[in-house]
């Protein structure tokens, strides 16, 4: 099985969203018994919370959910198993790359970066942390999250094609 893991600071607003979209996608394209997503934070300091209320409100906007979500630190094993994973800002890609193999280090990438209309601009690819704001904010990130997801899903597409 294809193995996607989003991550972001604390795992209770951009991963969940994205994991929660990405489910979506795949499933609509077909690629829900071939593609597992999860997520995961940088840090464990909102350990066993659920998605921030904010978020919540985006995703149930949007007709999803993730009902029984518990933020967690990512671990040596998520990123060993995993076959791509989506970083939310450089400093978190660049963290995790130093945590894998030389070889392994390519897996990870910005979520933007599958943006089409930013990837290969000089535009900054981050996706902003919007805990700090408000709903704007959290709307920002969501429509960069949304920009980004039918190149992840085309990218995972023509991965498990080719095997």
């Amino acid at each position: 099985m294809f193995s996607i893991v989003t991550v972001c600071t604390g795992n209770i607003c951009r991963s969940p969203m994205a994991e929660a979209l990405l489910r979506s996608e795949l499933t609509d394209a077909g690629l829900a018994q071939r593609v597992r997503v999860s997520s995961a934070g940088m840090s464990d300091e909102e350990h066993g919370n659920p998605v921030d209320p904010r978020a919540r409100t985006v995703l149930n906007r949007n007709h999803l959910e993730l009902p029984e979500h518990q933020a967690h630190k990512i671990t040596d094993a998520e990123l060993a198993d995993a076959d791509l994973i989506l970083a939310m800002t450089r400093s978190h890609r660049d963290q995790l790359q130093r945590r894998l193999p030389t070889d392994d280090a390519r897996k990870v990438r910005l979520m933007r970066s599958f943006d089409p209309a930013v990837a290969d601009s000089q535009a900054d690819l981050d996706i902003a942390d919007p805990w700090y704001g408000g709903s704007d904010d959290f709307d920002t990130a969501w429509e960069q999250i949304t920009a980004a997801v039918p190149g992840v899903v085309s990218w995972v597409e023509d991965r498990i094609d080719a095997r």
